[in-house]
């Protein structure tokens, strides 16, 4: 049984293991252990953290949390034929690596891990906004991860951190920076990558705020906001029609002008929108919490 540091470079890995990066899965392979590194210290100390790693392929972002000293580690990979490689990293890590071959969509990582979970992850561009807004909208909040440090295409990446006025702000922007602080942490060029993408990737990193923003109700607000940006040349008048009744009313009772487009709506006036339309409809006041965190 070596240590992490005898562990074979990952070329070498791929090629034993016959790891050609297959397209239907979106996958592109990391193979620089420096870079690796940069995104597990991204997260900030791991000493004995929990994490939870969405498509580790075979096994370099893996290595680089282990490196960085994480506690354990919950590996999820959808692709069988890593699962050996990802064998020879928990051998060299004894106790601190669990690998589950399987739909991270599926797997509840509380089952697995203790504390706050650290969420990090190259995610497959195909499945990668489905599992942020997943994580950015839970039952209950604050939510049971303690950061989110995740790669996405370039452009999506710009869209999460986007502010209002500009052609990236959008559903994305509204629903991570309301329940979280959100920067992007590091670019990384096509070439970085095997085989190369077409396009850029940045690496984002979200953490909870301990209340969102401002208070709302988290279904209506993602309502109000997916219908609002649904139609995003319209004004607003024309694009919230389907909320039904006077929604000049609604949208002037939120401090929005009715001919206002939703890409220069502030994150404060779509909360104040929400409860507007949560209050028409007789429900009850959100008890998110609210304030500037």
């Amino acid at each position: 049984m070596g240590s992490l540091d005898d562990l074979p470079p990952l070329r070498a890995v791929i090629a034993a293991h016959g790891l050609a990066a297959k397209k239907s899965l979106g996958q592109n392979f990391l193979l620089d252990l420096n870079l690796t590194a940069r995104i597990a210290r991204v997260p900030g100390d791991l000493s004995g953290a929990s994490v939870f790693e969405v498509g580790p392929g075979p096994g370099g972002l893996t290595r680089g949390l282990l490196a960085e000293g994480a506690g354990k580690v919950l590996a999820v990979e959808k692709d069988a034929r890593c699962l050996p490689a990802l064998a020879e990293v928990a051998a060299a890590a004894p106790g601190r690596l669990e690998v589950i071959g399987g739909d991270a969509l599926e797997v509840d990582p509380r089952a697995h891990l203790d504390g706050p979970i650290h969420v990090v992850a190259n995610l497959p561009y195909n499945v990668g906004t489905e599992l942020l807004v997943r994580w950015l909208t839970p039952e209950v909040w604050p939510p049971y991860w303690a950061s989110l440090t995740l790669m996405f295409q370039q452009e999506v990446a710009e869209r999460i951190v986007a502010q209002p006025g500009g052609k990236a702000y959008g559903r994305l922007a509204v629903l991570a920076q309301w329940r979280a602080q959100a920067r992007i942490a590091l670019r990384l060029p096509p070439e970085a990558f095997t085989p190369a993408p077409k396009v850029h990737s940045a690496v984002v990193h979200l953490r909870p705020r301990p209340v969102p923003l401002w208070p709302a109700d988290p279904e209506v607000l993602s309502r109000v906001v997916a219908m609002a940006f649904n139609q995003r040349r319209k004004m607003l008048r024309a694009a919230l029609k389907g909320l039904g009744g006077d929604v000049e009313a609604l949208l002037e009772q939120a401090g929005i002008t009715p001919t206002e487009r939703a890409e220069r709506v502030t994150i404060e006036q779509f909360a104040a929108l929400a409860r507007a339309v949560a209050g028409r409809a007789g429900a009850p006041a959100s008890r998110q919490g609210q304030g500037n965190q």
